[in-house]
Protein backbone atom coordinates (compact mmCIF):
# COMPACT_ATOMS: atom_id res chain seq x y z
CA UNK A 1 0.00 0.00 0.00
CA UNK A 2 1.47 3.58 -0.88
CA UNK A 3 2.53 6.25 1.96
CA UNK A 4 -0.13 8.99 2.23
CA UNK A 5 1.29 11.97 0.81
CA UNK A 6 -0.54 15.38 1.76
CA UNK A 7 0.03 19.40 1.16
CA UNK A 8 0.87 20.62 4.85
CA UNK A 9 2.35 24.38 3.72
CA UNK A 10 1.39 26.19 0.91
CA UNK A 11 3.74 29.01 -1.13
CA UNK A 12 1.41 31.77 1.33
CA UNK A 13 2.07 29.62 4.05
CA UNK A 14 5.81 29.12 3.63
CA UNK A 15 6.32 33.02 2.21
CA UNK A 16 4.68 34.03 5.55
CA UNK A 17 6.73 31.62 7.61
CA UNK A 18 10.11 33.19 5.86
CA UNK A 19 8.72 37.39 6.56
CA UNK A 20 8.02 35.97 10.20
CA UNK A 21 11.61 34.38 10.68
CA UNK A 22 13.34 37.67 9.08
CA UNK A 23 11.34 39.72 11.42
CA UNK A 24 12.14 37.77 14.53
CA UNK A 25 15.97 37.79 13.20
CA UNK A 26 16.06 41.53 12.80
CA UNK A 27 14.78 42.33 16.42
CA UNK A 28 17.52 39.84 18.05
CA UNK A 29 20.12 41.33 16.04
CA UNK A 30 19.53 45.48 15.24
CA UNK A 31 23.02 45.62 14.00
CA UNK A 32 23.08 45.40 10.62
CA UNK A 33 27.04 45.02 10.28
CA UNK A 34 26.85 42.47 12.08
CA UNK A 35 24.60 40.33 10.06
CA UNK A 36 25.27 37.41 7.67
CA UNK A 37 23.49 34.38 6.24
CA UNK A 38 24.61 31.31 5.60
CA UNK A 39 22.06 28.59 3.77
CA UNK A 40 22.52 24.75 3.93
CA UNK A 41 22.57 23.60 0.78
CA UNK A 42 20.77 22.46 -1.15
CA UNK A 43 16.51 23.54 -0.05
CA UNK A 44 18.08 25.52 3.00
CA UNK A 45 20.30 27.92 0.38
CA UNK A 46 17.15 29.21 -1.93
CA UNK A 47 15.30 30.12 2.20
CA UNK A 48 18.15 31.56 2.87
CA UNK A 49 18.28 33.56 -0.26
CA UNK A 50 14.61 34.52 0.16
CA UNK A 51 15.18 35.36 4.19
CA UNK A 52 18.02 37.87 3.23
CA UNK A 53 15.92 39.82 0.51
CA UNK A 54 13.18 40.20 2.74
CA UNK A 55 14.99 41.77 5.45
CA UNK A 56 17.09 44.27 2.49
CA UNK A 57 13.09 44.55 1.40
CA UNK A 58 12.54 45.98 5.14
CA UNK A 59 15.61 47.62 6.38
CA UNK A 60 17.40 48.85 2.94
CA UNK A 61 20.22 47.43 3.89
CA UNK A 62 21.94 44.19 1.95
CA UNK A 63 23.03 41.19 3.95
CA UNK A 64 25.68 38.97 3.31
CA UNK A 65 24.33 35.33 2.05
CA UNK A 66 26.89 32.32 2.25
CA UNK A 67 25.76 28.61 0.95
CA UNK A 68 26.75 25.60 2.78
CA UNK A 69 27.64 21.97 1.66
CA UNK A 70 28.05 19.88 4.89
CA UNK A 71 28.70 16.39 2.73
CA UNK A 72 31.95 16.02 4.22
CA UNK A 73 31.39 17.01 8.22
CA UNK A 74 28.77 14.87 8.37
CA UNK A 75 29.16 12.35 11.44
CA UNK A 76 27.89 9.31 8.92
CA UNK A 77 29.82 10.13 6.13
CA UNK A 78 32.52 7.25 6.58
CA UNK A 79 29.41 4.67 7.43
CA UNK A 80 28.01 4.61 3.82
CA UNK A 81 29.39 2.84 1.15
CA UNK A 82 28.70 6.06 -1.67
CA UNK A 83 31.02 8.55 -1.38
CA UNK A 84 29.09 12.10 -0.71
CA UNK A 85 28.29 14.55 -3.71
CA UNK A 86 30.10 17.44 -2.86
CA UNK A 87 28.28 20.92 -4.09
CA UNK A 88 30.28 23.62 -2.98
CA UNK A 89 31.22 26.18 0.05
CA UNK A 90 30.55 29.70 -0.91
CA UNK A 91 31.46 31.93 2.31
CA UNK A 92 32.84 34.54 0.72
CA UNK A 93 32.78 37.02 4.06
CA UNK A 94 34.38 37.17 7.28
CA UNK A 95 32.61 34.98 9.61
CA UNK A 96 34.47 36.50 13.13
CA UNK A 97 32.93 38.14 15.55
CA UNK A 98 29.55 38.24 12.92
CA UNK A 99 26.19 36.87 13.94
CA UNK A 100 26.06 34.22 11.26
CA UNK A 101 22.49 33.18 10.98
CA UNK A 102 22.69 29.66 9.52
CA UNK A 103 19.49 28.61 7.65
CA UNK A 104 17.70 25.23 7.10
CA UNK A 105 15.44 23.74 5.94
CA UNK A 106 13.79 20.99 7.63
CA UNK A 107 15.03 20.26 11.33
CA UNK A 108 14.62 16.71 12.17
CA UNK A 109 17.62 14.37 14.37
CA UNK A 110 20.09 17.65 14.32
CA UNK A 111 23.18 15.71 12.53
CA UNK A 112 23.26 18.16 9.56
CA UNK A 113 23.05 21.47 11.97
CA UNK A 114 25.36 19.81 13.40
CA UNK A 115 27.62 19.10 10.67
CA UNK A 116 27.42 22.63 9.76
CA UNK A 117 28.41 24.13 13.12
CA UNK A 118 31.44 22.22 12.62
CA UNK A 119 32.21 23.88 8.96
CA UNK A 120 31.39 27.27 10.66
CA UNK A 121 33.87 27.12 13.14
CA UNK A 122 36.79 26.71 10.47
CA UNK A 123 35.99 30.26 8.71
CA UNK A 124 36.51 31.75 12.23
CA UNK A 125 35.03 32.60 15.49
CA UNK A 126 31.90 34.21 15.13
CA UNK A 127 29.74 36.12 17.85
CA UNK A 128 26.86 34.17 17.63
CA UNK A 129 25.47 30.92 15.26
CA UNK A 130 21.81 31.33 15.33
CA UNK A 131 19.54 28.70 13.50
CA UNK A 132 16.54 29.16 11.48
CA UNK A 133 14.32 26.68 9.93
CA UNK A 134 11.20 26.44 7.89
CA UNK A 135 10.07 23.30 9.88
CA UNK A 136 10.61 21.71 13.20
CA UNK A 137 9.43 18.02 13.15
CA UNK A 138 11.04 16.85 15.74
CA UNK A 139 12.88 13.62 16.88
CA UNK A 140 16.19 14.79 18.06
CA UNK A 141 19.05 12.71 18.01
CA UNK A 142 21.19 15.67 19.27
CA UNK A 143 20.85 18.23 21.54
CA UNK A 144 20.23 21.44 19.19
CA UNK A 145 17.66 23.71 18.91
CA UNK A 146 15.98 26.23 16.78
CA UNK A 147 16.27 30.20 17.30
CA UNK A 148 13.62 31.00 14.92
CA UNK A 149 11.08 27.89 13.66
CA UNK A 150 8.68 29.04 10.39
CA UNK A 151 6.35 26.15 11.22
CA UNK A 152 6.02 23.29 13.93
CA UNK A 153 5.25 20.20 12.65
CA UNK A 154 4.92 17.45 14.63
CA UNK A 155 5.60 13.69 12.65
CA UNK A 156 5.96 10.74 12.86
CA UNK A 157 9.86 9.08 12.63
CA UNK A 158 8.87 7.07 9.49
CA UNK A 159 7.57 10.03 7.78
CA UNK A 160 9.00 12.20 5.12
CA UNK A 161 8.68 16.02 5.02
CA UNK A 162 9.06 17.20 2.00
CA UNK A 163 10.10 21.02 0.90
CA UNK A 164 9.74 21.90 -2.95
CA UNK A 165 11.09 25.22 -3.79
CA UNK A 166 10.06 27.06 -6.63
CA UNK A 167 14.08 27.89 -7.75
CA UNK A 168 14.67 24.59 -8.45
CA UNK A 169 11.12 22.41 -8.47
CA UNK A 170 8.48 25.12 -10.14
CA UNK A 171 6.10 25.22 -7.18
CA UNK A 172 6.34 25.85 -3.24
CA UNK A 173 4.78 23.52 -1.28
CA UNK A 174 5.73 21.34 1.57
CA UNK A 175 4.51 17.68 1.59
CA UNK A 176 4.16 15.20 3.69
CA UNK A 177 4.27 11.90 3.66
CA UNK A 178 3.10 9.52 5.71
CA UNK A 179 3.83 5.88 7.17
CA UNK A 180 5.54 2.88 6.01
CA UNK A 181 5.64 3.62 2.65
CA UNK A 182 7.95 6.85 3.41
CA UNK A 183 11.77 6.10 3.49
CA UNK A 184 12.94 5.95 7.02
CA UNK A 185 14.74 9.35 8.33
CA UNK A 186 13.74 11.16 5.53
CA UNK A 187 13.24 14.82 5.91
CA UNK A 188 14.14 17.50 3.04
CA UNK A 189 13.85 17.86 -0.92
CA UNK A 190 12.90 14.86 -3.24
CA UNK A 191 15.37 12.41 -2.11
CA UNK A 192 15.28 13.27 1.43
CA UNK A 193 17.87 13.70 4.04
CA UNK A 194 18.67 13.34 7.41
CA UNK A 195 18.63 17.03 9.08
Amino acid sequence: MPAKTEVILTEKKINRALTRIAHEILEQNPDAKSRVVIGIITRGAYLARRIAAIIEELEGVEIPVGLMDIGLYRDDVHSKLDQPVVERTEILFDVVNRNVILIDDVLFTGRTVRAALDQIVDFGRPRTIQLAVLIDRGHRELPIKADYVGVNIPTAKEDQVILHVTERDEIDQVLIQKGKGAKPGAGRGKKGGNG
